[in-house]
């Protein structure tokens, strides 16, 4: 058991209620929440999963939610993936093995530049490179990324896995998706067994 403090549970909920901009019934169902895994469980129950998913990837401190990504992108694996996707997931999980290494932030837009930004692969490779440094070419003026910016890489790369191939099972991706994130939340790795047709 790990005695890390839970990830999640860590995160300040307002900003990142502001950030999801929650409407309607779901606005109405997280009133008065106070913490991220409250929210969280709550959403859950009442079936919010793709907004579950946006909390989750925002929630999740880049790094945990670069490899949330992947580990959604390896349960539901491609029936035929294209090598650049390979190339992209390869990439994001460089940069969460060398989060502060700064050619292997620019590797993962370069390989995610080569797919069609359909893949999850693709979108775990774009979380890590708006991680953070610039978003400009070496050389030119430093443009930061904005601080939401791999949560919305992470959130489209996980709503991607959970559509591919087979679109009808989406919700029970979704929830075993997330299950995952708590898990890496927690401490752990968050791998689930690939999906089989």
């Amino acid at each position: 058991m790990s005695t890390q403090p839970n990830k999640l549970a860590a995160a300040q909920l307002t900003p990142l209620l502001q950030r999801l901009e929650l409407e309607g019934p779901c606005a109405e169902i997280v009133a008065g929440l106070q913490g991220v895994t409250e929210v969280l469980a709550r959403l859950e129950a009442q079936g919010y999963f793709h907004e579950a998913v946006r909390l989750c990837a925002h929630a999740l401190p880049k790094r945990e939610a670069v490899w949330w990504a992947c580990m959604c992108a390896d349960a539901v694996p491609a029936s035929a993936q294209l090598a650049c996707d390979q190339a992209a997931r390869q990439a994001a999980e460089l940069w969460v093995r060398k989060p502060g290494d700064e050619p292997l932030r620019r590797a993962a837009w370069d390989v995610a530049q080569k797919t069609d930004f359909r893949s999850p692969e693709a979108w775990a490779a774009v979380g890590a490179f708006w991680s953070g440094g610039s978003m400009a070419p070496e050389g030119a003026p430093a443009v930061p990324p904005g601080d939401h910016l791999t949560g919305v890489a992470v959130s489209g790369a996980v709503m991607i896995a959970a559509v591919r191939g087979h679109p009808e099972r989406a919700t029970d991706r979704l929830k075993r998706f997330l299950a995952a994130a708590r898990d890496i939340a927690a401490g752990g790795a968050g791998r689930m067994p690939p999906e089989e047709d």
